[in-house]
């Protein structure tokens, strides 16, 4: 079984240049009004319509498992804030989060 988030987004231009150029993801138009992002395995899709007659919003994370942390976050601790450092959780991965461009919050991790 796979899970694809829908998530709504402020301006999905803004998005797309943002997963493009700053997460080096892949983006594809998907219909109307919506985009899919995807990377390491994942993908989100992105639309502008306000389906949900609410702003963007997301109460939690969205965890994505890499291969290798420490050069993701070399790659990009420069484009974006950080919103938890890069550092060993006593869980048992290593991991850093961000925001994205539309405040929901990006946890990038490896098992170590």
């Amino acid at each position: 079984m796979s899970l694809t988030l829908l998530l709504r987004c402020n301006d999905l231009q803004q998005t797309r240049e943002f997963y493009e150029t700053v997460l080096e993801f892949s983006v594809a138009d998907s219909a109307e009004n919506t985009i899919t992002v995807e990377n390491h395995g994942c993908k989100l899709l992105f639309t502008a319509e306000n389906l949900w007659n609410a702003a963007p919003a997301l109460t939690g994370t969205i965890y994505f498992t890499v291969p290798d942390v420490d050069d993701l976050h070399a790659l990009i601790k420069d484009k974006v804030a950080i919103a938890w450092p890069l550092q060993q959780m006593r869980y048992g991965s290593r991991e850093f989060g961000l925001r994205d461009c539309n405040g929901h919050l990006l946890g990038f991790q490896q098992q170590v």
